[in-house]
């Protein structure tokens, strides 16, 4: 018995090492294929904050209570910071673009939308902490924490001009998923 468990333990060392080198061998995608990978999370992603920020909007110049407002606000930025996460690890999952300095980009398209779901996670969290007692202070205190978001929001966007790899610019360029 101890044969046989050591004859299946040593085959199935064989087959994992003989995956990780096939898995690792192959390298990265192509630069088409991230691209259409990063745009597949990018849209969705897009879509969900063109509508969040809407409803945002709306909820500023809506009618409603402080305690209102702040309820919906709460849950508008939650579900900001959870579409950006969500974009986030599909970025991630597209693995690193076989490309010159394919790692530096996908960690500057990751970096990017870590920095503003962590901005939409802050907005949510001080609207949150607001007291809804004085409807003033409150509103001041929304306005406040949407101008710090848009700041963060803007900082943090990823210049995708200065991507390093011509055949990344190209692939963005073309591939259908990112018209």
């Amino acid at each position: 018995m101890r044969t046989c468990r050591a004859s299946a333990a040593g085959k199935l060392t064989v087959v994992l090492a003989t995956l990780v080198v096939v898995l690792t061998g192959c390298g990265g995608p192509s630069p088409r294929a991230w691209a259409a990978s990063v745009c597949g999370a990018l849209t969705p992603w897009r879509s969900e904050i063109s509508k969040l920020t809407s409803s945002t909007d709306q909820q500023m110049t809506a009618q409603t209570t402080p305690a209102q407002a702040k309820e919906n606000l709460v849950r508008l930025f939650g579900g900001a910071e959870q579409a950006s996460e969500t974009a986030r690890r599909k970025v991630e999952q597209a693995g690193v673009p076989e490309t010159d300095n394919g790692e530096a980009i996908s960690a500057g398209f990751r970096g990017s939308l870590e920095k503003m779901r962590d901005a939409y996670g802050r907005a949510r969290d001080t609207i949150e902490g607001l007291g809804t007692g004085e409807p003033a202070a409150f509103y001041d205190g929304v306005r406040a924490a949407v101008d710090t978001l848009n700041k963060e929001y803007d900082a943090s966007a990823l210049d995708t001009s200065k991507l390093n790899s011509e055949e990344l610019k190209r692939a963005f360029d073309e591939v259908p998923e990112c018209r």
